[in-house]
């Protein structure tokens, strides 16, 4: 592992499945994450993910390519773009820097209005660990979240 490897892409297909929950298991209880007619009320055209999902995704992302003994140590998000239901976010990131068993990986997460997560990960990576996806190819999800 370098600085400018690649993490291979993960694209999720969002659903409301996913969004409510997410909503749910982090105790968000807002009614823009479960109540469609209330969040149009409120102006938005539908539901959408909150920060504790779209947090828990990118560190999956991270956990998943780097394997079973990563750990993270930091993630510092920003969330854009909302993800709303029939949408795909497809998550990508770079390895920017590497100090001992350190890396620091700089996340990006598109989806069909741009930019919804944008972010840093430090993960202590103990050097038999490795990177577990190097191919280059793309994963998917299936519609709950699952790798398929």
């Amino acid at each position: 592992m370098k600085a400018g490897d690649e993490l291979a892409p993960l694209e999720i297909p969002i659903t409301r499945t996913l969004i409510v929950a997410g909503a749910v298991a982090s105790r968000d209880f807002q009614d823009v994450h479960h109540d469609a007619v209330i969040a149009r009320e409120k102006g938005s055209p539908d539901i959408f993910m909150n920060i504790l999902t779209t947090n828990g995704l990118v560190g999956r992302y991270i956990t998943d390519h780097f394997g079973p003994t990563a750990r993270l140590r930091s993630v510092k998000i920003r969330l854009g773009a909302p993800n709303y239901p029939g949408d795909t976010m497809t998550l990508t990131g770079t390895v920017a820097a590497v100090e001992g068993e350190i890396a620091e990986v700089r996340v990006i997460g598109a989806n069909g209005l741009g930019h919804h997560v944008t972010g840093t990960v430090r993960v202590a990576v103990p050097e038999r660990a490795g990177a577990t996806r190097s191919s280059g190819t793309t994963r998917s999800c299936g519609p709950n979240g699952a790798e398929s």
